[in-house]
């Protein structure tokens, strides 16, 4: 991490350190995001007893841990390591990956600029006080200019900073999918099921694909940048033809598919 964070961190919150010391029944840590120091009780490394603490942390070794207690005016930080779980972990170090991207981001665009990295870091952070992280303020910009232009930064910057982040940041893209199976006895079921499918791709603005599996089942599947944005599409499809097969005597059903 190129910068720290201000102030404390929150009790409950995940952090990333570095381990320091390893004591007889204590771990001592760096907090990369605060520039401060932290301890890890050997209660907290590991569930379960531990023989030799140092099969589970050595110095030098990158942690994710979570935030006990924290005594502000003594500036103690305790933490622990074995209350964060797996997907918690992943989740952290993903977060700090993004970032670390996004710092990235500032640092090159402050090269072009002609800023030292950490004047145009502190510029921009002024302006996004709303977002929790960099990354996200990057994210949303990746996909909307407008946000950059209204940030408040540095219109003779914002170019320069724009280009770097469709550079450094891509779009992603989520995908759900679901059958929809129709039964319809009408003499004319053909052409109220094609009618009805029409209309879903109607309501989904043509960003649905619609395949045959057989039986009267079909599958949707729906492309977006993000699962609000598909689950929203696909709802409006499978309201649509529901509506219509009903309203012609038919009966239809959908379930979703795991991803």
């Amino acid at each position: 991490m190129l910068f720290k964070k201000q102030g404390f961190p929150e009790e409950g919150e995940l952090v990333l350190c570095t381990v320091t010391s390893v004591q007889f029944h204590s771990v001592f840590v760096d907090l990369d995001e605060y520039g401060k120091g932290g301890l890890i009780h050997i209660s907290e490394v590991s569930p379960g007893r531990i023989r030799n603490i140092r099969d589970f942390v050595k110095e030098g070794k990158k942690v994710v841990c979570k935030i006990l207690r924290i005594n502000k005016e003594k500036g103690y930080i305790d933490l622990s390591l074995r209350r964060v779980n797996e997907s918690e972990k992943r989740r952290k170090i993903d977060e700090i990956k993004k970032e670390q991207n996004a710092e990235k981001i500032v640092e090159i665009a402050a090269g072009k600029i002609g800023l030292k990295t950490e004047q145009l870091y502190n510029e921009i952070l002024e302006k996004i006080k709303n977002y929790g992280f960099l990354h996200e303020f990057f994210e949303e910009a990746s996909k909307d200019e407008s946000v950059l232009e209204k940030s408040g930064i540095d219109k003779k910057h914002l170019k320069i900073i724009d280009d770097t982040i469709k550079q450094r940041i891509k779009p992603t893209e989520v995908e759900i999918t679901g059958k929809l199976k129709i039964m319809i006895f009408a003499p004319n079921g053909i052409d109220i099921i094609k009618e009805s499918l029409k209309k879903a791709e109607h309501a989904a603005k043509g960003r649905i694909s619609i395949s045959y599996l057989g039986s009267g089942t079909y599958r949707f599947m729906v492309k977006a940048s993000d699962y609000k944005e598909a689950e929203k599409i696909i709802s409006d499809a499978v309201e649509s033809a529901v509506n219509n097969v009903t309203k012609n005597a038919g009966t239809a059903e959908f379930a979703r598919e795991s991803s």
